[in-house]
């Protein structure tokens, strides 16, 4: 992490400016304000929309959006450092993170730039702009984010105008939870926050380590997994722990729930499935080669669908831990997983975007995007988005 942030800043401090000017001529240069006199009303989130990293608080990974059977590319938005995080998709707007430091409002349509909101106040293109790894939470009137050097910024959805920001300590890399009006929010400096929607701090919660989940909800409780080898099952009214269930590894990945069903990958190679409520654990399952899981699991009625970096995409049975199907790509997969229907769709860092059939795996459609595809998807109101990772990363949208 340290690596690709010193890498970042000697590129945007020591690299000629023709990259920045390009992408000036291609987007308004602002400062972290969009337009000035945008009077559009957003819309509520609706069962269409996809608001956060797994798309809903459970974090199934499932979409309520219909997508056309027959996917094309209809726009593609560049960005200097690319994408590593999800985007979310509200109304007629798509909200994309970008490693440059900037968070992107789109139009869905046609990938026009609405406003760019910038991690800092200074407008100037050399100077260095803590990222974005997080994917955003979009609630009716905000975007919230954080960023690597560990602020999370509450952006007006209308305006791209900040409202407020709230510091922590250490990198956010996972995405903001919500709570009948509270924010939840995990970062590294080991601390789960619980903030007002003003951003005032109601509790905190310490582990042990670095968090990089995106929390969890279900049934008045919040679920965590990082890099103390716990995972940590929350009561959300008073911050306190009711359960700690140690898996052995460090974990990259974002738990999801079903049911009293808690299900994540592990670093060490495991995908593994816990009843949160008594801290049992169902099952354990290994893949051929014991290969981290970083990729956050999607999960059907009756699959676990997960990405490993043993390039594979693994079906378990959500039952029994038995292996139903892999899928193989060429190279390692990081990229969250996204079910439509009876059709799973992902990326992988061989370059391609793959979709497939649930119950059999069988290849129903792939786009080859040339580089790298680690950000998690996104599929709401209609359309898939997908981030690459790297130099002039594009998001590009599908319909």
């Amino acid at each position: 992490m340290n690596s690709r942030k010193i890498s970042r800043r000697f590129s945007l401090a020591h690299i000629a400016g023709s990259l920045a000017i390009a992408g000036m001529t291609h987007r308004m240069a602002s400062g972290t304000a969009g337009p000035a006199a945008d009077a559009t009303v957003p819309t509520a989130p609706g069962t269409t929309s996809w608001t956060s990293f797994r798309g809903t608080p459970d974090q199934r990974g499932i979409s309520g959006s219909p997508l056309s059977s027959e996917l094309q590319e209809k726009w593609e938005f560049p960005s200097p450092d690319g994408f590593v995080a999800a985007a979310a998709i509200v109304g007629p707007h798509v909200f994309a993170p970008a490693l440059e430091g900037c968070v992107y409002c789109l139009d869905r349509l046609t990938g026009a730039e609405v406003w760019k909101y910038r991690s800092i106040d200074d407008p100037n293109p050399k100077t260095f702009a803590p990222g974005f790894k997080a994917a955003p939470l979009v609630t009716e009137q905000c975007v919230y984010v954080g960023d690597e050097d560990g602020v999370l910024h509450a952006i007006d959805r209308s305006t791209g105008q900040r409202r407020w920001k709230f510091v922590t300590d250490a990198e956010i890399a996972g995405c903001v939870a919500e709570f009948r009006g509270r924010l939840l929010l995990a970062s590294h400096d080991s601390f789960l926050y619980c903030l007002n929607t003003d951003g005032t701090e109601i509790w905190k919660f310490q582990t042990n380590d670095r968090i990089n989940c995106s929390p969890a909800v279900a049934e008045e409780h919040t679920f965590l997994a990082g890099c103390d080898e716990h995972l940590r099952v929350i009561e959300l009214e008073t911050g306190t722990e009711v359960r700690d269930v140690p898996l052995g590894s460090f974990l990259v990945a974002s738990p999801a729930i079903a049911g009293d069903q808690l299900y994540v990958g592990t670093h060490t190679g495991e995908v593994v499935a816990v009843n949160w409520k008594s801290g049992d654990v169902t099952w354990r399952y290994q893949g051929k080669r014991s290969m981290p899981y970083h990729a956050s699991a999607a999960v059907t009625d009756s699959l676990v669908l997960v990405g490993s970096h043993d390039k594979h995409l693994h079906a378990i049975n959500r039952t029994t831990g038995a292996a139903v199907w892999t899928f193989a790509t060429k190279a390692r997969i990081e990229s969250s997983a996204v079910v439509v229907g009876d059709r799973v769709f992902l990326g992988s860092g061989d370059g391609n975007l793959y979709g497939l059939a649930v119950e059999t795996g069988e290849q129903i459609w792939k786009f080859n995007a040339g580089r790298a595809v680690n950000a998690g998807l996104a599929v709401g109101e209609g359309v898939l988005i997908a981030g690459e990772e790297g130099q002039n990363g594009r998001l590009r949208c599908f319909a």
